[in-house]
């Protein structure tokens, strides 16, 4: 490496590291350098293109030509960085970030016999457009294909050895792991790969919606090894493809921990898997960073110090509820208490925490767990669901014989988790007597920082309106940037529907009273329903109005409407049409 005769540390190192990757030479390093430039690639680049009067362009506003891309093997084009943009004039422009390594330019006029023209680019946004158009593992499938001695086996094939061997090929592992690396670099929960008739579908659910992939289109011969490759990773039988099977991964990238629930299902087309991704080590945030606000936390501040009761968290599927249940147990967790958890799976390791991992193939459900748990003397117990009519009564019987008893269902609202647990058979006078509180919660996307605009629209106008927020008072709407991939929006908070069992809620219970009448009483004790909550991010500036309205219900939405303005319905109807 060269020694740069440069003052600054940064732009040293960074001129260093530049002429090393073939970007600088050592006498334009050392010219930037005397200048006092920038400690910047973008700006050695835009310097450099003017001395050598090379066109320079960010790709920001350049949408490459997928014709004039599928000129030239991805394998080359991700080796040597180098991006295919247009043609004009029978002249092909090249983003490269590496002006002095000509060997990949040369290579590629050697393959094509075109003319090609190298326009400079930073680093970092042609790999981002090279993801983007080229597809995840596009290198990695070039690979496959220019391997001759690489068969793969179609389904159905009676020789399954084939099959393995296709799995455990370097391409196919490589293409597996970076599948896996990008999923948790982009904050997704569940991998998603899907046959078809014609092509083999990636798609990562980030925030809670399922954002496709792009892929090489020949990704569909390779379908089988890739499951394969899963099935081996989960240690599942990779010769069984006409039954569902259920595994498990567990990976370390870089400092994360990951455990990978893996569920593979037979379709028309082949076999789907759908890998849902838990974090192990994701550090948990105090009950003041859960986004409540200040009556809903200090409600739940309180709970949480009883000696005994029952309090339920409820929601649809991933809503947050474990994440919440985990942060009260995080509060609560000392020296002189005993906590055990069931659960299915173990989301999070917390210290000090006595943690059980359901198996139903080997006996260990939620309720023979449980009556296990009662003999081990704990303080506070946390049951991953309420299923079942019997984890149900054990639950009940653990709260009424001095235990804290903290559990999810899967129920809409916060009165319905009181109603449902009738349903499932417990005695009303049972539930009335042991359940202290319930909290529903749902998860509602965050707008992106970078991007969001003030939404100035007539339809904003009229949501004010009807909302009660003052004109004047902005309220935003997603947009979509680079850092959010175009969605608008980056992260997820929650919103709350915290209901206190006071007296009168408990004497509703026992006369068996729906679940309309519990709301009623709920909201005249001061509970706030989960869509009035959602408006209080709206005036945040935190989501949008359409963002409360996609997970809440015409019937939350008609409540609150009417408790924030009597307005004759007025409100509750504008609503709904907006939905």
């Amino acid at each position: 490496m060269s020694q740069l005769n440069i003052a600054d540390a940064t732009l040293r190192e960074l001129l260093e590291r530049m002429i090393t990757a073939r970007q600088l030479s050592p006498f334009d390093a050392q010219t930037f350098g005397k200048q006092g430039g920038a400690a910047t690639e973008d700006a050695v680049l835009r310097w450099l293109a003017k001395e050598y009067d090379v066109p320079f362009s960010s790709l920001d506003a350049v949408e490459p030509d997928r014709q004039v891309l599928s000129l030239f093997p991805a394998r080359v084009l991700l080796k040597e960085q180098l991006l295919p943009l247009r043609r004009a004039n029978g002249v092909v422009e090249i983003a490269t970030s590496r002006l002095f390594a000509t060997q990949g330019l040369d290579a590629l006029k050697a393959m094509t016999g075109l003319s090609l023209k190298a326009i400079l680019a930073p680093t970092e946004s042609i790999q981002r457009e090279m993801k983007k158009h080229l597809g995840v593992g596009a290198d990695t499938i070039g690979t496959l294909n220019e391997e001759a001695g690489l068969e793969v086996v179609q389904e159905g094939s009676a020789d399954d050895a084939d099959l393995d061997s296709a799995a455990e090929d370097a391409s196919i592992i490589r293409f597996v792991n970076q599948v896996l690396r990008d999923a948790i670099e982009l904050r997704a929960s569940d991998v998603h790969l899907e046959p078809f008739e014609d092509e083999f579908r990636i798609r990562y659910r980030i925030d809670g919606d399922l954002q496709e992939v792009p892929v090489p289109p020949s990704l569909k011969r390779f379908q089988p090894a890739i499951v394969s490759r899963v099935k081996i990773l989960s240690h599942l039988n990779i010769a069984e493809k006409r039954v569902p099977q259920d595994g498990r991964i567990k990976i370390r990238v870089e400092t994360h921990e990951v455990d990978i629930r893996v569920s593979i299902i037979p379709m028309l087309h082949g076999e789907a898997v759908v890998m849902r991704l838990l974090r192990q080590n994701s550090k948990l945030r105090g009950m003041s960073d859960l986004g409540m606000n200040h009556r809903e936390l200090e409600c739940f501040r309180r709970v949480v110090q009883l000696p005994h009761g029952i309090v339920l968290v409820t929601g649809p599927t991933g809503s947050g509820k474990t994440s919440t249940l985990y942060t009260a147990l995080n509060e609560i967790n000392d020296h002189v208490r005993k906590i055990i958890t069931i659960e299915d799976p173990v989301e999070y390791q917390l210290k000090g925490v006595n943690q059980i991992q359901v198996n139903e193939k080997s006996g260990l459900t939620f309720s023979r767990g449980l009556r296990s748990i009662l003999r081990h003397d704990p303080d506070v117990v946390l049951i991953g669901e309420i299923r079942d009519h019997e984890t149900a009564q054990i639950a009940v019987q653990a709260s009424l014989t001095g235990h804290l008893v903290f559990s999810t269902l899967h129920t809409n609202d916060a009165p319905g988790a009181l109603t449902r647990l009738v349903d499932m058979g417990v005695e009303p006078y049972l539930v009335a007597s042991s359940i202290e509180a319930v909290l529903a919660q749902r998860l509602v996307r965050v707008l992106c920082p970078h991007c969001k605009q003030v939404d100035d629209s007539p339809t904003a106008a009229a949501y004010k309106a009807k909302l009660g927020i003052p004109l004047n008072h902005k309220i935003y709407k997603s947009v979509g940037c680079r850092d959010c991939r175009n969605t608008g929006f980056h992260g997820r908070n929650a919103i709350f529907e915290w209901m206190d069992t006071n007296v009168e809620i408990r004497q509703l219970i026992l006369q068996n009273t729906p679940a309309d009448k519990l709301r009623d009483a709920a909201i005249r004790d001061g509970m706030k329903t989960l869509a009035e909550d959602g408006w209080r991010l709206v005036r945040q500036g935190v989501t949008t109005v359409e963002e409360v309205l996609s997970v809440t219900t015409a019937k939350e939405v008609s409540r609150t409407s009417v408790d924030e303005k009597d307005d004759g319905g007025e409100t509750a109807a504008a609503l709904a049409v907006a939905r």
